[in-house]
């Protein structure tokens, strides 16, 4: 019979022998928390995850550290914070764990405080950081000097310049009426992206703008910040023109301004309506786009550089079905790439393999049912000198698990179980949380005959075990971590009496371990580029020193009309109007484009709900065509707002904001859209991102052609503005 766990006295402070059957040689430590059934906006959760009120948190979990002789010890309870039995305003729950570069302190979030009988109070996650690991010490925890303590501060990770990258829900430029967020899905609370703070001084930098959020950052060995990000630019689904007139209480503000005037709109401009928007789509040559997945992100530690791992995307992952965005030409087809048999939808909880850096692991889950647990996946060829083409998903664990079975069926036979917080140690030894359930999870408790409350027991049960590898190849749970903990928890949520005394989950396991700290990334110019300011007299450094004192970034591309081969879900053969540049090919209609037009994201969408006039808190965004910036040349009266001409030879230069999530399209002589981005990017002041092509190229484009290296006429040509102005 297992051993249980059942106080905070001196069983806890002291290190507790409870060997387990796993033998890992480092310590590891990890969270455990009382169980939360519900999957929607709450602690473990896809997304909304960053909320701390106690319904959807809970309170009772703490921080442990398992020694390599199987000796366990609460690490919080032994740094006196936390409580048993009822909660109040000692209580903790904790989350996020990461190891310092020199192994001997770890960041991590934490709430403290629970409300008592009907008490309704705003809780938030707050970083903290915790010494004295090693068995014969005591730990010393301390809240992260200088971090915003009106916001949820979670998935902290040290950067290797002293600053800690976190994600926060904190407003992305201050403004508190725009708080929270909104996502770009339910209008949920969101949070609003990664940013960098020196606890030392205080200084803190957005580094991404997120309009429906960024999770789980860490740096891989080559210096990369590596993240998910729900990637979900499409038209606002509660608005959608077929809901029946509901419109689930979404408006539009006149601007992201306090007082902006409440507008009888809901208008949208980008991208095009949704699938299912069949009044939006009547008449026109579009079929519907809807976008929907938790992808790979990286970035330089100070926010430059963003984009998928290495350019993957939709085309190599797969995950979705997405026809041709028109109807009329037969070439297009639906978004598809053979080369990779393995599809998933979603990469979530992402770890780098320490015993090969060429792999990442991950979880393949669902949206909701199964607190981002499912399949365990790996990404091969991750390294940057490796490109999309290059990268392959292998399934580690049972694919069956990649989905889900019905809220009341039976559990899937002969499967191993859903699995989340993958982690492999420096030793090859593959680590996750496990439950043997395959089912939707729900609230399964029973009314107590004792304290007539709710017991909120969830079908899940997770469990921290090795993997080992079958004879098929497939990898399966093997031995737990543990024997087991449990704690005797009571709390009012608010109104309702929670008394939990089974096991606790055992969630995010990290190897306490020193490794080494890569070199800090730092940006460099293309070669193209770099000879065209050359030609022009115009200094990087100056260049940058501009864009900096004006809080601006500069994109440049070589030849828009050259695209990735895998992608003939947009126009593909394109050619510049008035010039004799063009790549296409024999087959299709051929499209002219003229001008390239940027969105950013305003935050200018409302919403009410069904039964009330007054506008909840918070906004979503909407891509709106650029006017936050008047630094690029002039328009022509015939050309979209807020975008630029094609230079002849293809190539566009434009100035744009920071630090606010952007978008952009092609478009025609006459304004129409010809292709369009389909993610959100944001730059850093003093940026310059220069893209090879509108659609990077893996390998080849559509007619075989390598990346582009022509020197794009469009940066001379703005350079040219630039001096004319003395802005250079």
């Amino acid at each position: 019979m297992n051993k249980k766990l059942t106080g905070l006295g001196l069983a806890l402070l002291a290190q507790l022998s409870l060997p387990a059957q796993a033998a890992i040689t480092s310590p590891i430590a990890f969270v455990t928390q009382v169980p939360i059934p519900q999957d929607f906006c709450t602690i473990n959760a896809t997304f909304c995850n960053h909320q701390a009120s106690i319904d959807i948190s809970g309170r009772g979990g703490d921080l442990w550290i398992r020694y390599p002789d199987g000796t366990l010890k609460n690490l919080t309870a032994a740094a006196g914070y936390g409580q048993n039995g009822l909660q109040g305003n000692q209580a903790i729950q904790v989350r996020d764990p990461a190891v310092h570069w020199n192994g001997k302190k770890i960041i991590f979030s934490m709430v403290i405080g629970a409300p008592q009988h009907y008490q309704v109070k705003t809780y938030r996650w707050q970083l903290y950081e915790i010494t004295g690991l090693s068995k014969n010490d005591t730990p010393v925890i301390a809240k992260v000097a200088n971090q915003p303590s009106n916001y949820n501060n979670i998935n902290p990770t040290y950067g290797t310049d002293g600053r800690i990258i976190f994600v926060s829900d904190q407003p992305r430029n201050g403004q508190a009426h725009l708080y929270p967020q909104l996502d770009e899905y339910e209008e949920a609370p969101s949070n609003t992206g990664l940013w960098s703070l020196n606890p030392n001084t205080g200084n803190q930098v957005m580094l991404t703008h997120a309009p429906s959020g960024d999770f789980n950052p860490f740096i891989d060995s080559y210096g990369r910040v590596i993240f998910t990000r729900w990637d979900h630019l499409q038209q606002d689904q509660q608005a959608a023109g077929d809901r029946n007139g509901e419109h689930y209480g979404t408006f539009n503000y006149s601007s992201e301004a306090a007082n902006a005037k409440i507008l009888n709109s809901r208008k949208e401009v980008f991208p095009e309506p949704l699938t299912f928007d069949t009044i939006s789509l009547a008449g026109t040559n579009l079929h519907g786009h809807s976008f929907n997945h938790f992808f790979p992100w990286q970035a330089h530690e100070d926010g430059s550089e963003l984009e998928l791992v290495n350019h993957i995307g939709r085309h190599e992952l797969g995950g979705s079905f997405v026809d041709a965005v028109f109807t009329d030409d037969p070439v297009l087809t639906y978004l598809t790439n053979p080369s990779n048999p393995n599809k998933i939808s979603n990469f979530f909880q992402i770890k780098q393999d320490p015993t090969n850096p060429n792999y990442f692991i991950g979880i393949n889950a669902p949206e909701f049912g199964t607190h981002a647990s499912g399949q365990i996946v790996r990404l091969t060829n991750v390294a940057p000198t490796h490109n999309a083409d290059e990268m392959k998903v292998d399934y580690l664990t049972d694919k069956s698990t990649s989905s889900i079975v019905g809220d009341n069926e039976t559990p899937l036979p002969e499967n191993s179980g859903h699995y989340r917080d993958p982690t492999i140690l420096s030793d090859g030894t593959l680590l996750a949380a496990h439950t043997f359930e395959t089912r939707q999870d729900r609230n399964e408790g029973t009314n107590s005959p004792d304290y007539a409350d709710t017991y909120p027991q969830a079908r899940y049960a997770f469990r921290i075990r090795t993997l080992k590898q079958l004879p098929n190849g497939t990898w399966a749970a093997d031995q737990p971590l543990t024997n087991g903990i449990s704690k005797n928890i009571t709390y009012y949520s608010p109104d309702t009496l929670i008394h939990y005394t089974s096991e606790l989950w055992e969630l995010q396991p990290v190897e306490v371990k020193a490794r080494p700290k890569p070199a800090k990334l730092l940006p460099t110019l293309g070669t193209p580029e770099m000879q065209v300011l050359q030609e022009e007299g115009v200094s990087e450094a100056s260049l940058r020193q501009y864009l900096k004192s004006k809080r601006l970034a500069l994109a440049v591309m070589r030849n828009v009309t050259q695209r990735d081969h895998s992608d003939k879900q947009q126009p593909f053969n394109l050619a510049v109007a008035g010039s004799g540049t063009q790549t296409a090919t024999n087959n299709g209609k051929i499209y002219e484009v003229a001008h390239f037009q940027a969105f950013q994201a305003d935050q200018i969408r409302g919403l009410t709900g069904c039964c009330s006039s007054t506008p909840k808190a918070g906004r979503r965004v909407l891509a709106q065509p650029l006017h936050s910036v008047n630094a690029n040349p002039p328009l022509s009266a015939s050309a979209p707002k807020g975008s630029v001409k094609i230079a002849n030879d293809g190539s566009v230069a434009m100035l744009l904001p920071t630090r606010r999530a952007l978008s952009w399209q092609l478009t025609d002589p006459q304004g129409k859209f010809v292709v369009r981005e389909r993610n959100w990017l944001s730059m850093q002041p003093g940026e310059i991102r220069t893209c090879p092509a509108c659609h990077g190229i893996n390998t080849k484009d559509q007619i075989g052609q390598p990346t582009p290296t022509n020197k794009p006429e469009a940066l001379r040509e703005l350079l040219t503005y630039l001096k004319a102005n003395g802005s250079l």
